[in-house]
């Protein structure tokens, strides 16, 4: 039926299901005669295990989703998880998906695909418009596809960082709709930056016509981010959404899905893809949803829900002990935001040490943001670099709710981020003690003198 099943398989029907597509592909028929450059040898026998034997990849040399004859079984396995990935998305909230398939390159570079392949149905056009979002690869993912893009700064609404609407519209009437790319909108996203808003944007992108792409980069596991894609589609325009496998789907870096409303336009940007590509990511993804089944996927999401307001409750305790406060981001329901003003007023060498002081206590993924920092990237200059603007008003430390969180991780981070901060007080007053020392001789020094 090419959908997921409800309930996951075993290990042992998946691995079964899996040697039922291998022996598919020609280079596993028993006396097989090769005489072409690529005929799915594999040197090494872990190698041929690692992969279940498919080796022969997925497309053809023109077109990712094209079937090989020579290989029956990764051709089916590459339809199937299309079909799967297609039905997940609709049960995650976009209920109105037409077409989607699994890209073996991660969410920057299946954006520039994306890019690429509006190149062609708008040859006059070399801007795009960006909503600011302090996160590299969506950002070299323009400048790779080779185009200008036109940063439109945020607004700051209490703590929270909003799209600015009248500038997107102010900047496509002063460039022309025509000039214009497309707009490079985003959801999943650090706090304090709000997803952007895909309404608004898909609206203006209607009006003038003018393409729109959205960075869904881990907002599959989201339902507020999935609902303003499919609200964004439904009142406006949106051409193409791109997701992360390994974000949402708890697998290896190195894919990504491109997903759309229209069949047509994303079976183009399948066909911009130049050459074969690797199975795995299919083959991971496939895998991993057979052996969750919708069931254990949901469960997945209700848990990361169920984690987000646990881990803001207590970070919220956490701030008010130390004379911080959480900040108040109710537009993103992924990331969160803790002030680091104690610290920040002091220095800000004190900030990037906590952050360097929870790295070595083995806690990832937390980031801390100090005010100011400036950071050029592919010769655009960001001021107050990783904060989505150029002068937030306080120092933060970032947290993140993410498929897979268990109460165990948010208990832990809690407690090594308060020794922390306790550590960190205590280096601080430690400072002042000093420099209150060496000011007090500097002026009994002056009256000797």
């Amino acid at each position: 039926k090419g959908k997921c099943p409800e309930d996951g398989w075993d290990e042992s029907t998946i691995e079964l299901f899996l040697h039922e597509l291998a022996i598919m592909d020609s280079n596993n028929f028993l006396g097989n005669c090769g005489v072409g450059e690529r005929e799915g040898r594999v040197a090494s026998g872990l190698v041929a295990r690692r992969h279940y034997r498919l080796i022969h990849g997925i497309g053809r040399s023109g077109d990712i989703s094209a079937v090989q004859p020579k290989a029956a079984g990764s051709s089916l396995l590459n339809k199937l998880t299309n079909s799967v990935v297609l039905d997940i998305i609709k049960l995650a909230g976009v209920r109105t998906v037409t077409n989607c398939f699994v890209v073996p390159m991660a969410t920057g570079m299946s954006l520039t695909l994306c890019f690429l392949t509006l190149r062609h149905k708008r040859p006059k056009a070399k801007y795009i418009i960006w909503p600011r979002i302090d996160q590299k690869s969506c950002f070299k993912s323009m400048i790779t596809a080779g185009f200008e893009p036109v940063v439109i700064e945020n607004v700051l609404e209490g703590d929270e960082l909003r799209t600015d609407i009248k500038a997107v519209e102010a900047k496509i009437r002063a460039l022309g709709a025509e000039n214009i790319l497309c707009v490079h909108s985003t959801t999943s996203c650090f706090a304090p930056r709000a997803p952007d808003r895909l309404e608004e944007l898909a609206v203006i992108c209607a009006n003038y016509d003018i393409p729109h792409i959205v960075n869904n980069a881990y907002g599959v596991q989201s339902s507020k981010c999935m609902h303003l894609i499919q609200q964004g589609t439904r009142v406006g325009r949106i051409d193409a959404f791109v997701q992360s496998l390994d974000k949402n789907f708890m697998v290896p870096v190195g894919g990504a899905i491109i997903a759309g409303f229209s069949e047509s336009f994303i079976q183009e940007i399948s066909k911009m893809y130049p050459g074969k590509a690797s199975a795995s990511p299919s083959l991971d993804v496939l895998i991993t949803l057979l052996s969750l089944g919708t069931s254990g996927y949901k469960q997945l999401l209700k848990e990361r829900k169920e984690m987000f307001s646990y881990l803001s409750s207590e970070l919220k305790k956490l701030a008010d002990v130390h004379n911080e406060r959480l900040l108040d981001t109710p537009h993103n329901p992924i990331s969160l935001a803790m002030s680091l003003k104690n610290l920040d007023e002091n220095n800000d060498a004190a900030v990037t040490q906590l952050g360097s002081m929870l790295f070595t206590r083995q806690v990832s993924g937390a980031r801390v943001v100090p005010c100011g920092s400036v950071q050029t990237v592919n010769n655009y200059t960001f001021k107050g670099f990783m904060s989505h603007t150029n002068d937030y008003p306080c120092a933060y430390l970032n947290a993140a709710s993410a498929i897979g969180i268990k109460k165990q991780d948010v208990d832990v981070f809690l407690k090594r981020l308060d020794k922390c901060l306790k550590t960190s007080r205590k280096e601080v007053k430690n400072e002042k003690s000093v420099d209150e020392i060496s000011n007090s001789n500097a002026g009994t020094e002056q009256l000797e003198d």
